[in-house]
């Protein structure tokens, strides 16, 4: 089966359960293939994508029309998509000096098409950008003239990238890079967009819809976090125990070259904030050599968070793994060159990625590029101290097996909290949490970049950011809280999500103790919570109750001017 034929196959499959979201695909050429592909790739990421296409080429219309049917059917998402094969006839037809502005133009355009939809919707807008094309008329000078099409292209893509850094809520599809990869022929089919008006070849579009659904799934939490990491030639090539030190593959040589490079990609991932871990079927003391000692070795010691490396069957170090790192097995991906390991892992723990890689090492890099394993719509401060994060937690977990009891563990730790409302210099971070947070939160509600600046600005909302530090270093932002105002007696906990490698320590209690001090200094009366269950937050389903709230009408209700602080050793630091 083709890939194309498995994700229409897959709109006939049973969608109750995943992830609803409301996505809107506006385009400048035939479009109908690229939403069903689009919506059967939503289904193998766990998503429901309730899809509304417009009518051909009606992007402006829908756009610019405040009554049309864009918003009236509300999106979470909008997928804008002007073709390349348009751009060219623009192009064609301008006068010589005119072709100069084309990339230009198209900027000013894109920004008129952005503002009119922020300014009747917070949706999410993705941005497809231009695959190239050369038109052959200058040749290789091409590249060095503001003339040709070629150079506005690419002059073009490098503006839209510039602009999707300072423009919040708007983000790349990165049709070029697909095009590259897949290779133009495969991409486009002349003889295909003669008669059809499409694009995108039958074969690109898998590829095109992965990269799109992807990118959703990064804006509704559906993220990896970790990557897992085989050492036997997988990290390097030969096995360790066999081979010795020094005659495993790696380097600049030969062969070694690729996992050098796999090793370089690693860690690159670690420095982005991907947690990466080692799982591997080997004596740890001889594990651990390469690592330690090996001249050419990419990767320390200091970049694994877990390292696990014993004769275990790899599904239970896999497992213990999560366990360490507090993640859910959904968050892994695992690359391990053994077939056999592949497929248990697979069988067993079906929520783990296992990529499939080549048996050729050489091929490894290019076939996980192709994947977009490790989306991501955000990047902010604590992603790059995300190994050293979870290190310090490490040492805090080695630590309190010298006491006796938690609650002077915790006193001996000093623990601070600083309390800030939402501004643009936590907003990313916190919008971030809303995408990545799962077991602890409440009502499971993302948020963009956009609409955490939107709520900062609302005067029917009230924001709340706190941070935790201690003797061991400074965790960053870890909690949210959004109020909004119901009456003039209510405060209504829109949001309430948490990171877990905080949990038992006291945070809990000392943001109810924040949030209802202020409800009463503001002169409400009553909190009202609650709880949507997901089939990853069964861990808050009594937080409420455990609280003190009260049940009421399906949801929970705090007192706030009976309310009296609930014991914690997390102290507020400033204001």
């Amino acid at each position: 089966m083709d890939a194309f034929t498995r994700l229409k196959k897959n709109l006939k499959e049973d969608f109750s359960g995943m992830q609803p979201v409301r996505v809107a695909l506006l385009g400048d050429t035939a479009t109908q293939w690229l939403a069903q592909a689009i919506r059967g790739a939503g289904y193998e990421r766990g998503l429901d994508l309730r899809l509304r296409e417009a009518d051909f080429s009606q992007i402006e219309q829908q756009v610019y029309d405040p009554s049309s049917r864009l918003y009236a059917f509300d999106p979470q998402v909008i997928l804008l998509y002007q073709s390349s094969q348009k751009l060219l006839a623009a192009y064609n037809i301008l006068e010589p000096e005119g072709r100069r502005d084309l990339a230009q133009s198209r900027i000013l355009q894109v920004d008129s098409l952005r503002a009119a939809i922020r300014a009747r919707s917070t949706a999410s807008i993705i941005y497809y950008n231009y695959p190239e094309i050369d038109d052959g008329v200058f040749g290789s000078y091409a590249n060095s003239t503001d003339s040709s099409f070629v150079f506005q292209v690419r002059k073009l893509n490098y503006e839209l990238m510039q602009y999707a850094m300072a423009q919040e809520g708007f983000y790349i599809a990165d049709l070029a890079i697909l095009q590259q990869q897949a290779g133009r022929s495969v991409f486009y089919r002349p003889s295909v967009y003669i008669n059809t008006d499409m694009e995108i070849s039958i074969e690109a579009l898998p590829a095109v819809a992965g990269a799109t659904t992807s990118l959703i799934g990064a804006l509704y939490g559906r993220i990896r976090k970790c990557l897992v990491l085989d050492l036997d030639n997988t990290l390097w090539g030969g096995v360790i125990g066999d081979d010795g030190l020094e005659n495993i593959e790696i380097g600049a040589l030969g062969i070694g070259k690729a996992f050098t490079d796999l090793q370089y990609w690693a860690l690159k991932l670690r420095q982005r904030g991907i947690l990466l871990a080692v799982c591997s079927k080997n004596t740890e003391t001889v594990a651990r050599q390469p690592f330690e000692s090996h001249p050419d070795m990419v990767l320390g010691l200091e970049d694994i968070a877990v390292f696990q490396a014993n004769w275990n069957n790899k599904v239970d170090n896999i497992r213990q793994i999560g366990t360490a790192l507090n993640i859910g097995l959904d968050s892994m991906v695992f690359l391990d060159d053994n077939p056999f390991e592949r497929n248990m892992v697979r069988e067993v723990l079906p929520e783990v990625l296992v990529p499939e890689l080549p048996e050729d090492p050489a091929e490894f890099l290019e076939y996980l590029y192709s994947l977009h394993l490790f989306e991501t719509v955000s990047l902010s401060a604590e992603d790059e101290e995300r190994t050293k994060m979870y290190r310090k937690d490490s040492e805090r977990g080695a630590e309190r097996l010298s006491y006796n009891d938690e609650e002077t563990y915790l006193a001996s730790l000093n623990m601070g909290s600083r309390v800030e409302p939402f501004n643009p210099f936590n907003g990313p971070r916190v919008a971030q949490l809303s995408q990545r947070s799962n077991q602890f939160n409440l009502r499971t509600v993302r948020y963009t970049d956009a609409q955490i600046r939107g709520l900062a600005e609302s005067p029917d909302a009230y924001t709340f950011s706190f941070t935790l530090e201690d003797r061991f270093g400074d965790a960053g932002i870890i909690c949210v809280i959004i109020l909004r105002k119901e009456t003039d007696e209510m405060l209504f906990i829109d949001s309430w999500f948490m990171s877990c490698r905080v949990l038992r320590r006291g945070m809990e209690n000392f943001t109810l103790n924040t949030v209802a001090g202020f409800a009463r200094q503001k002169g409400f009366r009553y909190l009202r919570g609650e709880y949507l269950p997901t089939a990853k937050n069964e861990m808050v389903r009594d937080h409420y109750r455990s609280l003190g709230f009260l049940e009421d009408s399906g949801g929970w209700l705090l007192d706030v001017q009976t309310y009296r602080p609930l014991p914690t050793l997390v102290n507020r630091i400033g204001k």
